[in-house]
């Protein structure tokens, strides 16, 4: 039987081709296709860009008063609609209903964020910097912004881009991963029914060949990207050598540095819930637990007595964990345990073994643990993406720190302590670029910037925040000098938008 076809958003409208390529969409608790997705070639991304470079314009000249307006409508239909995207994430991705309603939630401070945007472009002027000259600073739209987004965050990681682009006067081409495109389609028919005029947020599906096209198209001015570092790198590479700015946000292996006078209890559920929430598929996600000796015996028990609670199953049954977005993605994560296992790891919690609440052809891996892990081994090296937890024993801090620091990854890291002093030189001495003191997934609130160092950013600018404005305008500098004074007749009436 023919499965429904997710088409592309144009114009305000969906669209595809007569004769599209398409690609599966699975339901991971079951392991079913659920629906098809139209995969734009090159020119269906140069019918989508086109659209969006006609609408930015006048997008742009359009007053901060009137943008505000729409972002506040679209802030308020996100609210209403949020159990509706987080279904729709659900179904597509996996991730249990409360997580990706959390996604939901957190994606919309974003978009409150950017209702304050006329605070946020405001310039500066300095009067009479030379006689009856004034200097003056402006911050314009850049034009088409191209913003592609992963798998594991379908609707937060669009919303850490597109309502500041859209603030700032630009168009939006977002193109977000094949495997869970649904939320996209939704959220843009919600800026929409916001009144965002047509075209200023075009939504184009597609893989590779989609993303060549925007990272080539000469009318694309911009590109937000986030997924793997291998991906992260050839995007920036390749964008930037088309004369583009580029945010590219890469993979990470992030740590939780356990210090002998943690609470340990306070630190076990901060493994547990920065390990395996979201089955491990977050870029914030803790993977290798750092225990300072003589700890690593007591967390580790506490960690595996929590670890037995977990249901794992479908994440619309009301269980802890869900399944692994495919079928492919959990098999490449079961041959990092296997690995793991083979070069002498402990395997503590094998995840393999466990009994999952749904369909037996669902795309099951249970929370899994290892013991003993050292720094040469895969499971240790790699960004495995999946909910695997690897603790690494060390002898002091110095030695943890210097772990943390010699990984080529620098997106996200965890201190837990009682020791002020300790976590003040922790904060300070870690080469990474997100910190947190007894806060396992230490991701920022929407006012402050995302973003790590090292091999997990291409490119100087984070993502959403004052950095999000900088990044999608650009600064100007008038100097200005008027001889005759001016005015536009009598009108006593308030002035409007």
């Amino acid at each position: 039987m023919d499965q429904p076809m997710l088409a592309h958003y144009i114009d305000g409208r969906a669209w595809a081709p007569a004769e599209p390529r398409v690609g599966d969409v699975y339901n991971p608790a079951t392991g079913e296709v659920a629906r098809q997705v139209a995969l734009a070639a090159t020119g269906d991304v140069e019918r989508v860009v086109a659209s969006a470079a006609n609408a930015a314009p006048a997008w742009a000249a359009t007053s901060l008063a009137k943008r505000t307006q729409v972002l506040f409508k679209f802030r308020e239909l996100l609210s209403a609609r949020a159990d509706e995207v987080a279904a729709l994430i659900t179904g597509e991705h996996g991730k249990v209903l409360s997580d990706a309603r959390g996604e939901v939630i957190r994606g919309l401070e974003v978009a409150e964020f950017a209702c304050g945007i006329p605070h946020l472009l405001k310039g500066s002027y300095s009067a009479n910097a030379s006689t009856d000259v004034d200097v003056y600073s402006l911050r314009q739209p850049l034009g088409v912004c191209a913003v592609i987004s992963p798998f594991n965050f379908p609707a937060m990681v669009p919303l850490w881009f597109v309502p500041i682009a859209i603030a700032c006067g630009n168009a939006v081409v977002l193109k977000p991963s094949e495997k869970d495109p649904s939320a996209a389609n939704l959220i843009a028919q919600l800026w929409t029914e916001a009144g965002l005029p047509d075209g200023v947020l075009n939504v184009v599906h597609g893989d590779k060949e989609a993303v060549d096209a925007l990272l080539n198209h000469p009318d694309v001015a911009s590109v937000s990207f986030v997924g793997s570092t291998p991906i992260a790198k050839y995007v920036y590479e390749t964008a930037t050598a088309n004369g583009k700015r580029v945010q590219a946000l890469g993979g990470a292996k992030n740590h939780m540095l356990v210090l002998p006078d943690a609470d340990l209890d306070l630190a076990a559920d901060a493994a547990v819930n920065a390990g395996f929430g979201s089955a491990g598929e977050r870029c914030m996600a803790i993977s290798a637990l750092v225990a300072v000796e003589p700890v690593a015996d007591e967390l580790i028990a506490k960690i595996r007595e929590r670890m037995a609670g977990l249901r794992t199953g479908d994440g619309t049954r009301g269980t802890d964990m869900g399944p692994l977005v495919t079928g492919a993605h959990r098999d490449k994560v079961t041959a990092y345990v296997a690995a793991g296992s083979d070069a002498g790891a402990d395997l503590v919690v094998d995840g393999r073994d466990g009994t999952f609440d749904g369909s037996d052809t669902g795309f099951w891996l249970g929370p899994t643990l290892f013991d003993r892990v050292t720094p040469e081994m895969s499971i240790y090296r790699d960004e495995i993406f999946g909910p695997v937890l690897s603790v690494v024993r060390v002898a002091s801090y110095d030695e943890g720190v210097a772990l943390i620091n010699a990984n080529p990854y620098g997106n996200g890291t965890a201190i837990f302590t009682n020791d002020g002093g300790a976590a003040r030189r922790f904060q300070n001495e870690a080469t990474v670029g997100m910190i947190g003191i007894n806060v396992p997934i230490p991701v920022p609130v929407a006012y402050y910037s995302f973003g790590g160092w090292k091999d997990s950013l291409f490119g100087d600018t984070h993502a959403h925040g004052t950095e999000g404005v900088h990044f999608f305008t650009r600064g100007k500098v008038v100097t200005s000098r008027w001889l005759d004074p001016s005015h536009g007749g009598i009108n006593l009436g308030f002035p409007q938008t």
